[in-house]
């Protein structure tokens, strides 16, 4: 019997179609919610938070064709889990209403049918990656 193994998720890849209001929306989020930007470049970069990181790169243009929606096949979204309810509504606060960013769903709120006291916000970026700002109680 093969024997099992304990992983955790080690990155995330997001591909931008741009490297200016996308790269920077992500560049900013990253650095909101405390992680280290590093191996930072014009299109690319990476932000970690000691565990697990994303990398952000821009498209290459050959591969930009098609473009991004979050229902087709590929990443659905990515979620980033906070402390509090009370932190994902100083995000809608702090970096969503400056931004004018729309929030999906009615904006922050419970969502029982998930667990009780999940509470989230959602939003999509300039290419229309959800993403997703939580409190999981565990």
């Amino acid at each position: 019997m093969a024997k099992n193994i304990k992983a955790s998720i080690g990155h995330v890849g997001i591909n931008l179609s741009n490297a200016g209001e996308s790269f920077k929306l992500w560049k900013d989020l990253a650095l909101y919610l405390g992680f280290k930007i590093s191996a930072e470049e014009e299109r690319h970069f990476d932000a970690g938070d000691g565990k697990s990181y994303i990398c952000v790169n821009v498209t290459e243009d050959q591969y930009k064709a098609d473009g991004f929606h979050r229902k087709r096949t590929g990443l659905g979204h990515i979620a980033f889990r906070v402390s509090s309810p009370e932190e994902v509504d100083a995000f809608v606060r702090d970096f969503l209403e400056p931004r004018k960013i729309q929030s999906l769903y009615g904006g922050a709120k419970e969502y029982p049918q998930y667990m009780p006291g999940y509470y989230a916000v959602y939003f999509e970026d300039p290419d229309r990656i959800k993403i997703e700002i939580v409190y999981e109680p565990l």
